[in-house]
């Protein structure tokens, strides 16, 4: 999981476009929202980097990061949009990324404490 949330890190600051893309934004929030796609690339990275410290303290601390950075994206996400198509993609893919981080980082700690 941290490698793709880096990958996904690296292509919103490669194509914030996207994030403009999957709310079918019009096109004068385009900046705004390049901007927020910068800015969880940046985020993305940071929380992705302390897993990869060997650190136990420190890869529990990003993967916490990770889930309550999803779900709050789910709560920021879902709310930008009245159609409700759009915001079902939001919800589920926002808390689809949660999901996926809670089950690593529940069978990283099973292994842990095996």
């Amino acid at each position: 999981m941290g490698a793709a949330t880096a990958a996904y890190a690296v292509y919103a600051l490669a194509r914030p476009g996207h994030l403009t893309r999957a709310l079918q934004a019009p096109s004068v929030q385009e900046p705004a929202l390049d901007r927020l796609a910068r800015t969880y690339g940046v985020r993305d990275l940071a929380s992705t980097a302390l897993l990869f410290t060997g650190d136990t303290g420190l890869v529990r601390a990003g993967m916490a990061l990770r889930i309550a950075g999803d779900l709050g994206d789910c709560l920021i996400l879902g709310t930008t949009t009245s159609d409700p198509a759009v915001r079902r993609k939001l919800v589920g893919t926002t808390l689809g990324w949660a999901a996926l981080n809670a089950a690593a980082w529940f069978t990283d700690e099973r292994g842990a404490n095996s």
